[in-house]
């Protein structure tokens, strides 16, 4: 369900004003915001421009997952670093793109916020202008009164300490979904006036949709009790809940964002080639969890919902079934083996 606005509000008065309600803020996390909303500007001018200028194909580099990494992903990255590293509101970064933690620089000062990045989701449809994004988490760091460098017990925080969480789409236009466990808002980019308004606010995904998403071709490797639960969405019931239709972009955001609007389950699941499945936890399933739950989704590794896991390495990776509520529960219980009549 969207509900529209009929009121002319920006992002950084819509976080100013959400702060000011909460007991002891002091405007810290919306002047971090406002250095993190810089960023995001300059990555979609670039993203609009990556015909025209030199940013398309890959760079000589490898990233830490072993795949080659794009010249916009570097940009990206680059961006949101620079923009965020001297703002004296963090504590420490991590990035999908980069191997290590990521300091603060010496001569800056350390805050209480720890920024975790996933700098350009979707780099396999960025040379094909398919739509791509960002995706970022913030947490406090676990010792607030520190004020030294954060520390890898910072960023391993399991998803249900998140203070924020949002994602933004390059695509027909820039929109920035974005919780602070307030529900979730929906802000589109103007262009001609340089910013984010409100256009969408408390957004609720349906119970149960009509889509399911996810990589068909890798179907070979699924167990089982996977290939039954698709097959299911594709069969046609009496009661014409049945068939679902099959979406699927390649980019999670993309995916996630469609399956907010219209309802039905996302799913990045577990296969013989990818145990544990693909998805990082700290740079997609977390924020995107934060998101569909504060939207009245579920999201779940197939057993466990994604927000009580707890972390072990800041690349992990895990499954995703993330989307309405009742077609997650129904994709846990295929997982577990149980089967509605006619299923089996």
């Amino acid at each position: 369900m969207r509900m529209r606005v009929s009121k002319l509000v920006t992002i950084e008065r819509h976080i100013a004003e959400e702060e000011h309600v909460k007991r002891g803020a002091t405007g810290e996390f919306s002047r971090m915001m406002r250095d993190m909303l810089l960023a995001i500007r300059l990555i979609s001018r670039d993203v609009r421009r990556a015909g025209l200028n030199d940013v398309l194909g890959l760079t000589d580099g490898t990233n830490v997952h072993g795949e080659q990494v794009k010249k916009l992903d570097q940009i990206a990255h680059d961006t949101i670093f620079r923009a965020m590293d001297h703002g004296g509101h963090l504590c420490i970064m991590a990035s999908e793109e980069s191997e290590e933690l990521i300091p603060i620089p010496p001569e800056y000062e350390r805050g209480k916020y720890v920024l975790l990045f996933d700098p350009l989701d979707g780099s396999s449809n960025i040379d094909v202008n398919v739509t791509i994004g960002t995706i970022f988490s913030i947490y406090h760091r676990v010792t607030p009164d520190y004020v030294g460098d954060g520390t890898l017990e910072d960023v391993l925080q399991p998803g249900a300490r998140q203070v924020a969480a949002g994602y933004v789409c390059y695509g027909s236009s820039t929109q920035l979904v974005y919780t602070t466990g307030n529900g979730v808002d929906v802000f589109t980019y103007d262009p001609t006036i340089g910013e984010f308004l409100l256009s969408d606010e408390k957004i609720q995904i349906p119970n149960r949709g009509k889509y399911y998403s996810v990589n068909e071709g890798n179907s070979s490797k699924w167990n089982d009790n996977l290939k039954k639960y698709i097959e299911y969405l594709k069969t046609p019931s009496t009661d014409k809940r049945r068939p679902y239709s099959l979406r699927y972009v390649g980019t999670s955001i993309a995916d996630l964002h469609r399956t907010i609007m219209y309802g039905g389950i996302f799913m990045y699941p577990a296969d013989r080639s990818s145990p544990n499945g693909k998805l990082r936890i700290l740079y997609e399933c977390n924020p995107l969890a934060m998101i569909i739950e504060q939207a009245g989704g579920r999201a779940s590794d197939g057993k466990n919902r994604i927000l009580d896991l707890r972390p072990e390495a800041i690349h992990q990776r895990s499954p995703l079934f993330i989307g309405s509520r009742d077609d997650v529960l129904e994709a846990e219980a295929f997982l577990r083996g149980e089967f509605p009549e006619g299923a089996e």
